[in-house]
């Protein structure tokens, strides 16, 4: 009899479930309005059912918990990830272990307002900063107003709407606001911003720019990537979120993946070491960049000549887009530096910009391919070497000589062509030629 209890009460429920989202289709004009839930009437009665259902039922399941570390040195915590149940009494007890932390880093979705509160609340008694290197929205703007002294970047996204409640199968429901404006006022940020915040819609979000921010009260500093220690790794310190890193924003080296997987994971292998000791944000990428056009100006070295001529085109290409900048095209076409050649021919609008960025990613993949010997792998100290050591940086009037440079060599039929541009692209492995004034601009 138990047992025959528990499916008709399921049924019940499951048809309660049923009559709720029956019911949505008539309120979603409703919600999309932004009008408060009304206490009677059928969209009070949906939104109470709704809250009440998903309060028994559980339907909108929490995420990962929160990542809640101590970042190297112990200076600077690191949150990252939605606020879930216990993300603010995880946070006290850290910082009760660890009195010397003086900052916590930031990145998040939102989710639990009590929980960005209570997080809020840690960061407040502990007298911590807060940054934001990348993103914060919701529910974590309550913990990022609560610091000390508060610092984004120019590009940081701080995101703001009026609160709510989930209700079942992830309906959302207005919830009262006055809490987070009363919290907002107290933390020093003006009633007017406050106001404009909570008044955008629950399923909307509003990122103001970085300057108003500053003149709310919201933010008190905006500082450089390289202010503080790089955040990068943030939801993940290890080897695969490195390399996962390195590929995402250099490309370019997904060419070595079939051919010569160690570049990676030795690239990888600094990023995380850099990421460990504190090395800034701007610092760590300097670095990354340099070792990406290193290493692929040595798999290119090993290149056919068809694949050599079409670098030389490529690079010309990337020449003539930056002349504005000499000095951009000079280092492009001194070191045969595909990374700043892909950046400048990246601006180009539409298709046209794509299609470049398939030409030099096919380009690397086809001279890895036909190479006549295997990709150097540097070892740790080779790549310690080639993260520190700048790229050569020739005056900005060679721009005008290198582009003219490049021209002649890809009149001349393929064989020389190649050996020309050895000469200029990698200026060790053959005498570079020598550079004359042009009267082209």
């Amino acid at each position: 009899m138990a047992g025959a209890w528990r499916v008709v009460r399921g049924i019940g429920l499951a048809g309660l479930a049923l009559a709720c989202l029956g019911a949505g289709t008539v309120v979603q004009a409703h919600l999309r309005s932004g009008a408060e839930p009304a206490e009677t009437g059928l969209f009070g009665i949906y939104a109470r059912l709704s809250l009440e259902l998903e309060s028994r039922l559980g339907t909108d399941l929490p995420g990962p918990e929160t990542r809640i570390v101590l970042g190297p040195g112990g200076r600077d915590v690191r949150l990252y990830g939605e606020l879930t149940e216990g993300a603010g009494a995880r946070l006290e007890r850290l910082l009760a272990e660890n009195p010397r932390a003086e900052r916590i880093h930031l990145t998040s979705e939102g989710g639990l307002v009590d929980e960005g509160e209570a997080i809020g609340a840690a960061i407040a008694r502990h007298r911590l900063a807060t940054y934001v290197p990348d993103f914060c929205v919701s529910a974590c703007t309550l913990a990022f107003v609560r610091g000390r002294e508060r610092y984004v970047m120019a590009a940081t996204r701080l995101g703001f709407h009026a609160p709510y409640e989930a209700g079942l199968f992830g309906q959302v429901f207005r919830a009262d606001g006055a809490p987070e404006r009363a919290a907002y006022i107290a933390a020093g940020v003006s009633a007017e911003f406050a106001d404009a915040a909570l008044r955008v819609d629950s399923q909307d979000m509003w990122f103001p720019d970085a300057g108003r921010l500053l003149d709310a009260g919201v933010a008190t500093s905006i500082v450089e990537p390289s202010r503080f220690p790089d955040s990068t790794l943030d939801d993940g310190d290890d080897l695969a979120h490195a390399r996962a890193t390195v590929l995402r924003n250099l490309d370019l080296l997904h060419a070595f993946e079939a051919r010569a997987p160690r570049v990676v994971d030795g690239i990888a292998a600094w990023y995380l070491d850099s990421y460990r000791s504190g090395l800034s944000e701007a610092d760590a990428f300097e670095g990354l960049k340099r070792l990406a056009a290193r290493s692929l100006s040595r798999a290119m070295r090993g290149a056919d000549d068809r694949s050599l001529v079409a670098l030389g085109r490529h690079l010309l290409r990337a020449m003539e887009r930056s002349r504005t900048t000499p000095a951009t095209c000079a280092a492009i076409g001194a070191d045969g530096n595909l990374v700043l050649a892909r950046q400048a021919l990246r601006q180009e609008e539409g298709r046209k910009g794509e299609t470049e960025d398939l030409a030099a990613r096919a380009l690397v993949g086809r001279a890895l391919a036909q190479a006549d010997r295997p990709t150097p792998e540097p070892d740790a100290l080779t790549l310690a070497d080639d993260a520190l050591r700048p790229l050569s940086s020739p005056p900005p009037s060679e721009c005008t000589g290198l582009r003219a440079a490049y021209a002649e060599a890809l009149a001349r039929p393929q064989r020389e062509a190649a050996a020309t541009l050895r000469g200029l692209i990698n200026p060790t492995a053959a005498p570079r030629p020598q550079l004359e004034a042009s009267a082209r601009p």
